[in-house]
């Protein structure tokens, strides 16, 4: 399988909300996203919520893309063509997956720029 099959004609939505990243030591009830590792926490929360979280260092200003297609596990190097392509339009990506659903995350200085790469592979990208 090859990944520009998915990402031609596939649909990547684009969030309203603006983000922050942000490494804690607990969850945040509100977060979109919460990765737990050893040594720390990180939750994404929407920036409105950054106050509410007890942090010790915050991220702020993501936009989040959501790839609103069916990808199969099988599939290889999906992500690495998204984030290659975005690489080369000089936007630098947070990237969070789900049992089914890939986000990325981007400043939201580089969005345009982000929209336009992701458009050139062929994605329609609503809001």
């Amino acid at each position: 399988m090859d990944p520009s099959e998915f990402l031609e004609g596939g649909t990547v939505g684009l969030s309203s909300e603006t983000y922050a990243v942000c490494r804690t030591d607990r969850d945040h009830p509100d977060a979109f996203a919460t990765i737990r590792e050893a040594g720390e926490t990180t939750v994404v929360v929407e920036s409105d919520d950054v106050e509410a979280v007890d942090a010790d260092a915050v991220e702020p200003g993501w936009r989040r893309l959501t790839f609103e297609m069916d990808l199969p596990f099988e599939l290889v190097g999906f992500l690495a063509a998204v984030a290659t392509a975005l690489a080369e339009a000089d936007v630098s990506v947070f990237v969070l997956s789900s049992y089914a659903t890939d986000h990325v995350l981007v400043k939201e200085a580089d969005l345009p720029a982000a929209v336009r790469r992701l458009e050139d592979l062929g994605c329609e990208i609503v809001e």
